[in-house]
């Protein structure tokens, strides 16, 4: 029988932190998700084109990348091995969805440079939950 250690306080400021996070980002989706045209219309023109021409694929990756989150974040507060995968799928959805941002849209076109931080910022704090609940499913903090 496996012993589960405990978990340190880093552990619950990362776990935290990734629930908060992956909270924000399913109301940014749904936000997107469920824009009404009234909303919509209020945008500039070139926001409104963009959101049209986002592909189902590129709004279904967002889907994965902010509901596999939320899944992985609440797997690891309660301490479950399968936030790894939970996370690792999440990672894709965010892969997926920074291919369409990044190259395919004319996302920065519309929003400037600035359009890039968050992107980045995402993409390496998604990196950080995958590599950290493999790291605390390795030490046996995770059971």
């Amino acid at each position: 029988m496996t012993e589960t250690k405990k978990p340190t306080s880093l552990f619950w400021v990362i776990a935290i932190v990734a629930l908060i996070w992956n909270i924000f980002g399913v109301l940014a989706y749904l936000g997107q998700a469920f824009m009404t045209e009234d909303a919509l219309k209020m945008l500039p023109t070139t926001e409104q084109e963009l959101y049209a021409a986002t592909p189902s694929w590129a709004t279904a990756a967002f889907a994965i990348a902010v509901w596999f989150g939320l899944l992985g974040a609440i797997a690891l507060l309660i301490r479950k091995r399968f936030a790894y995968p939970l996370f690792l799928l999440s990672l894709l959805g965010v892969i997926g969805q920074q291919i369409y941002g990044f190259f395919l849209s004319n996302t920065f076109e519309v929003y400037g440079a600035q359009a890039l931080i968050m992107p980045i910022i995402v993409l390496i704090l998604s990196v950080v939950f995958v590599w950290y609940s493999k790291k605390a499913t390795a030490e046996g903090i995770l059971k």
